[in-house]
């Protein structure tokens, strides 16, 4: 073989199911005779072992996870401060202009910098990246922490 009959892989015929004996798929179609996985709509979720005690069920849960713990910030990207209307950015103008939903302001806010801004901007909010920050600032606006 050389490197110039290589093929891609994707001209493999359509493999047509069920479609008689002399197919060589007909009859029961690959899936052997009666049973479970034989039906329509047959088969078990993942993780059943047949009535056991499945694995998931055996095995001890333990150990710390931080998830309920971790600040949950609400994300908003120097992008979508480009969309805003204004100089002074707080969660209520933000809101406002729909950028983003006020009863989920959890621990507060968080400036990421995602995107480019040309518009001068007073921002206040709990969190700045630093190339948030530098974003801000370079565009001649201030990033106050909250």
């Amino acid at each position: 073989m050389k490197l110039n009959e290589l093929t891609s892989g994707g001209n493999a015929k359509a493999y047509r199911k069920g479609r008689g004996a002399g197919s060589g798929n007909g009859k029961t179609a690959g899936r052997g005779h009666k049973g479970q996985k034989a039906r329509s709509g047959g088969g078990v979720r993942p993780g059943f072992e047949g009535g056991q005690m499945p694995l998931y069920r055996r095995l001890p849960k333990r150990g710390f996870n931080n998830k309920r713990f971790a600040p949950d910030y609400i994300i908003v990207n120097i992008a979508d401060l480009e969309k805003f209307e204004g100089t002074e950015v707080t969660a209520a103008a933000l809101a406002e202009q729909g950028i983003i939903t006020l009863p989920k302001v959890n621990d507060g806010i968080k400036i990421l910098g995602n995107g480019d801004l040309t518009k001068k901007l007073d921002v206040k909010a709990t969190k700045f990246s630093a190339s948030a920050k530098e974003k801000i600032e370079k565009a001649g606006g201030t990033a106050t922490e909250v």
